[in-house]
Order: structure tokens, then C-alpha cells, then sequence
């Protein structure tokens, strides 16, 4: 019986999925998987007993995750299982920056007892006139499971569409509208697009891409969007390019002291995976992605270590090894496998940086003493039994 622990509520129809074999505890040093959406583990003790974490989203800044590389620990995320909320609110922010909707309501709101209200708006709403989308030039930086969702709706809705996404995958490729245009150089859309929303992951070379440099190349009046993560753009910058008449509106969700309330800015409190259906999306695919590896050993959408799949262990055996990426490791397991008469019917190894997953199958099951000599190779982190 494998147990979880949920450090943050998680939808139940994801968790209706666990099979007899998991049950949920409320101790979590007795846990070998752990759900968690938002929670901060970074200071947490994490228990011996912990296999796995499954986030229930994309993000994983919450989670420490060289820590459970370095423990053996597999930190999965639900690529895509939110695609679609957040792809809908982004289209959301390109139309309330386009036309003021904001402003107007605002003022509906602040004339409420004004009996001639009707009259009264026929007056004012020429200063919350806007533009439309149509024929206007998307700029899309990253074509992701959300990037090329908002791509080919963009389309639909008559934009013309640039995509800019060095490391896209086939997967994504397939998808991609065939009418996007796809730029080589991120400077394409900054040059020529009307309305540029950004959709990379936070690494060291997206952090601040959005600068006063980015802003300076940008068309006069353009419209940015950022639902990906805040620190992907400069955002003091932004304010100054908005101040210049340069940037007519910046839309983003995620709520800090520097643009909550600032005029130019909307500032939507993180709610691009904020759905019902998101929701139920994430969990399922965590509780699936934990469920196969407690069983099975198999690895799909972890963000610190390789993706490895060997199926369902039809032999007597299944080792599971976290170890360095380091050269003659392989050489250094069969040796301990052979040296005690254990025959090795099946093998993967996988890497990823400076980690690597081995899983090995054999005709019979490692016992006690085997486990303890793999344990000691230098460079090992973990050994798992998996069957």
C-alpha cells in the first residue's frame, strides 16, 4: 500500500483516480508521494519515506528541486492540464487591452445614481473607445501547449500571427495552425507586432528578457501580455515605456507593489488556471504520473529528472537507481548484479544534466545485501526497489 499527502486541497475528481493500492495520510513523514499546488516546501524537512511530488500545475518554483534531485526524489508538473484556462484569459487580457472595458465599467460604476445614466454614457463613451483586434499582428514568444493554443485561436479571431519559439517540439509543431508565422529571431516580434504576449518558463536566460532594450525595439502603442511568470519582464521598465507613450498597455497576472494600480497596467490576481476545469485537469494528470511511478518506476513530466518508461515489470525484479551523470556508472552496476549470479533481463538509463536514472529488471529480486552494495558506488544517490 503506497500512502500520499496532499499539502494543499487538490480536486477530488483527480483524487478519485488513486486505485486500491494508495491511500491518502494525514502524517506526512509516513508519505511516499506528496500533491501540492502553491505550498512553499522549500524549508521543509523532507521524510526518507518521500518518493515523489507531484505539482498540480506547471510552475514549480514552490518546490525545491536540486534538494529532491540530490535525495532521490522525482518532482513531477502537469505540462498542458491548464492550457486551455489559461489560454482563454489570455485572449480576456488582449481584449480588455484593446478596448477599454475596464474604464468604461469603472465609470458605469462610479455614475450608478445618476438618473440620466444612459444619456450620460452616450457622452462619455467616446473616452473609453479602443481598437480591434482584427488584422492586428500577434507576436508569440514561446509555442508551448498555452503559446500554440493562443496562436491558433488568435488566428481564427482574423490576426495575423507570429510565433517565435527556438526549442519547439514536434509534438507542438503538429498543432501549430500552418498560417502562423514562424521567426527565427525574438527581435522579429518585438519589431513588428502589435500585441506580444510571452509564454517561456523562467530560466537564468529568460529572467528580465523584457527590458528597456526589448521595449525600445517595440512598436509605439504596443500592447504586452505576460501570463508565464512575472520576472520574465523588467517591470520597472515597462512602467517607464508606458510612461513614454511607448507601451499602451501591460497586462499581466500576477500582482506585485509595482503595477497594482498603476495606470496602464491590468493586473489580474494569478487567476490563468483559476477553473474549475483546470483544476480537475492537473490533478488528474499528478495522481497519474505519481501512481505509475510508485508502481512502476516509470518517470513522465518530472522537471528534475529524465523521462524513463520501461512498462509494467513482467519479471521477478525491478531497481530503480538516482545517480550522478558521471561516466562508468553502468559498468559499476552490472558488475554488482553479475558478481552475485543475478541476470539482468532488461535495462534503461536515462539522463538529464547532472542526474541519471537507471532501471533495471531482473530473473530474481534483489535482496537486502545487493540494494546496500549499489547503495555505497560512489556518485549514487538512491536505490529503490521498485518490485
Amino acid at each position: 500500500m503506497f500512502k500520499y499527502y496532499c499539502l494543499n486541497p487538490i480536486s477530488k475528481v483527480g483524487l478519485d483516480d488513486f486505485t486500491d493500492e494508495f491511500a491518502k495520510t494525514e502524517d506526512i513523514n509516513e508519505a511516499e508521494g506528496i500533491l501540492v499546488r502553491s505550498a512553499a516546501m522549500h524549508d521543509m524537512e523532507l521524510s526518507d519515506n518521500l518518493l515523489a511530488v507531484a505539482r498540480a500545475g506547471a510552475g514549480t518554483n514552490n518546490i525545491p528541486l536540486d534538494k529532491c534531485a540530490e535525495k532521490g526524489i522525482v518532482v513531477f508538473n502537469t505540462p498542458g492540464a491548464n492550457a486551455n484556462g489559461v489560454k482563454e484569459l489570455v485572449i480576456a487580457g488582449m481584449l480588455l487591452a484593446s478596448r477599454d472595458v475596464i474604464g468604461g465599467i469603472n465609470w458605469v460604476e462610479s455614475a450608478k445614481d445618476d438618473e440620466n445614466i444612459a444619456k450620460s454614457a452616450e457622452k462619455e463613451k467616446k473616452k473609453f473607445a479602443g481598437t480591434e483586434i482584427l488584422g492586428k499582428k500577434l507576436g508569440i514568444i514561446g509555442l508551448g501547449a498555452i503559446g500554440v493554443k493562443v496562436a491558433n485561436v488568435a488566428k481564427h479571431l482574423g490576426m495575423e500571427v507570429y510565433g517565435y519559439d527556438p526549442y519547439v517540439s514536434v509534438d507542438a509543431a503538429w498543432n501549430l495552425s500552418r498560417d502562423v508565422k514562424h521567426v527565427l529571431n525574438v527581435e522579429d516580434i518585438y519589431e513588428n507586432c502589435d500585441i506580444i504576449t510571452v509564454h517561456v518558463p523562467l530560466l537564468d536566460s529568460t529572467r528580465g528578457m523584457i527590458d528597456k532594450d526589448a521595449i525600445a525595439k517595440m512598436k509605439e502603442g504596443v500592447i504586452v501580455l505576460n501570463f508565464a511568470r512575472d520576472l520574465l519582464v523588467n517591470e520597472k521598465d515597462m512602467l517607464d515605456g508606458i510612461k513614454a507613450g511607448k507601451v499602451r498597455k501591460y497586462v499581466t497576472d500576477f500582482p506585485n507593489p509595482t503595477t497594482a494600480g498603476q495606470e496602464g497596467c491590468i493586473v489580474i490576481p494569478h487567476l490563468g488556471a483559476s477553473t474549475e476545469e483546470s483544476e480537475d485537469n492537473c490533478a488528474k494528470m499528478a495522481v497519474k504520473e505519481m501512481m505509475n511511478y510508485l508502481k512502476n518506476g516509470n518517470i513522465a513530466n518530472s522537471v528534475n529528472y529524465p523521462n524513463c518508461d520501461m512498462g509494467v515489470c513482467t519479471q521477478a525484479g525491478r531497481v530503480a537507481i538516482f545517480h550522478k551523470n558521471i561516466a562508468n556508472m553502468i559498468t559499476k552496476f552490472t558488475a554488482c548484479f553479475g558478481d552475485e549470479g543475478i541476470n539482468i533481463t532488461d535495462m534503461m538509463n536515462k539522463s538529464r544534466g547532472d542526474v541519471a536514472y537507471t532501471m533495471i529488471d531482473l530473473e530474481k529480486p534483489a535482496e537486502k545485501a545487493m540494494i546496500e552494495k549499489l547503495q555505497a558506488i560512489e556518485g549514487v544517490f538512491r536505490v529503490r526497489v521498485v518490485k
